[in-house]
């Protein structure tokens, strides 16, 4: 499989998830355009971004993402990720080519598992509520310009470069101290290792199908967060690692999310690899 007659533009390029996509596109010899604040290009400035040139894709994956700091900074986040989106989908619209978003999980307290696609969506959180007027610009698009959207929901996203705040960067790093303090060990969530993220949206770049379609993204497997500390912990090289937790409950916590990905592996041909266990052996190994 190569692109080399496909131009793709990234957005956060140097992030997390599009660094490792990135990767991946120069191994399959695509022509990428980088769109990212850390190679000097802010995406919320339309005059920054409105001579780039002509492209036939355009991964959207640039915004903020912490959901405590969403509460903190509210306005930033509000402003960052859905002006930026405003411009990506403009920058497509005049560019005539295919958009790819990538939004998060948008269902609230599940009213059934697996969640599908069809689910009722509830903003739960301040980042939650950006995702979704973002979702709800690009089905705008769809509407009033039959831009061609593709709206990826991933559920929970980790491997090698995430950043410490996250839940299993945060566990990993405190059993390197041989002491592993959480809040809640009840919480359920569905992890995705970031190296199945990247093949499923390699393999959206070849589906020709137009119009406007989004997927869940996920393992279709939840894990507590006992569970990853305990599997965290049993796969460390400290043997003698001191688990405790204070009891405390996030605001808004659901207690558990599991992904209906049979979309996905229907029409993308996609399914994960990579289980919980091994992706965790990855990022402590430090294997991408």
């Amino acid at each position: 499989m190569t692109f080399k007659k496909i131009k793709i533009a990234v957005t956060g390029s140097a992030g997390f998830v599009g660094s490792h996509l990135v990767k991946r596109l120069n191994e399959l010899d695509a022509d990428i355009i980088h769109l990212d604040i850390k190679n000097g290009i802010d995406i919320t400035d339309w005059e920054q971004i409105k001579n780039i040139g002509n492209f036939d894709l355009l991964f959207h994956l640039a915004a903020k993402l912490y959901i405590p700091d969403s509460y903190e900074n509210p306005l930033d986040f509000y402003h960052t990720n859905i002006v930026s989106t405003m411009n990506v989908l403009e920058l497509c619209r005049t560019r005539k080519a295919k958009i790819i978003f990538t939004s998060t999980y948008v269902y609230g307290v599940p009213q059934y598992l697996p969640i599908d696609e069809n689910h009722l969506i509830v903003a739960f959180n301040p980042y939650t509520q950006s995702k979704i007027i973002c979702e709800q610009l690009c089905k705008s698009y769809n509407r009033d310009f039959d831009l061609n959207v593709i709206i990826f929901r991933p559920f929970n996203i980790y491997g090698n470069g995430q950043n410490f705040k996250f839940l299993i960067p945060t566990i990993i790093n405190q059993a390197k101290k041989g002491r592993i303090i959480l809040k809640d060990p009840l919480p359920k969530r569905d992890f995705i290792y970031i190296e199945d993220i990247i093949n499923v949206y390699t393999k959206t770049i070849l589906y020709n199908k137009t119009g406007f379609e989004v997927f869940n993204i996920g393992s279709g497997i939840s894990y507590s967060v006992k569970e990853i500390a305990e599997t965290i912990a049993s796969n460390s090289e400290n043997t003698n690692i001191e688990i405790k937790f204070s009891g405390e409950r996030r605001q808004n916590e659901v207690m558990n999310t599991v992904a209906d990905i049979s979309k996905a592996k229907k029409l993308l041909g996609w399914e994960p690899n990579i289980n919980l266990s091994d992706g965790i052996k990855y990022i402590i190994s430090g294997k991408q």
